[in-house]
């Protein structure tokens, strides 16, 4: 399986694995599963921290790089074809964060590692985090 990390699911493995749900540990643990996490979620993670959301002890350009290599995930660029992807996405849901993550799960064929309900309302394999 290849799997997208939602941003909050990327923070959880991070620093809370204990909320993601059984199969989403078990997914992120099999080694023949690839993970992935788009440019879109440190895109988001940035803004959040800037707005004193977030609070990481440590500078949050040091310790984004070192969060996404330990959970061993591809970072996956935003493309033309992604962006292009998102004004056909019906609006279910107005987070362009979210709506660019869907855009590229469908894009890319992934299934996204998320706990939020909105994503299943579009065409994109979900697996509950």
């Amino acid at each position: 399986m290849r799997l997208l990390l939602d941003t909050h699911s990327f923070l959880w493995l991070r620093t809370a694995p204990e909320r993601l749900s059984g199969a989403a540990r078990e997914a992120i643990a099999n080694p023949e599963n690839e993970l992935y996490l788009s440019v879109v979620s440190a895109w988001e993670l940035a803004i959040k921290e800037a707005r004193g959301k977030l609070g990481f002890a440590r500078p949050f350009e040091v310790i984004v790089p070192e969060m996404i290599a330990a959970t061993g995930a591809s970072e996956l660029a935003i493309e033309r074809r992604h962006a292009l992807r998102v004004a056909r996405l019906p609006l279910h849901h107005h987070d362009p964060f979210d709506r660019m993550l869907i855009a590229q799960a469908q894009v890319e064929d992934l299934t996204i590692l998320t706990a939020d309900p909105h994503f299943r309302r579009y065409e994109v394999e979900v697996l509950a985090a």
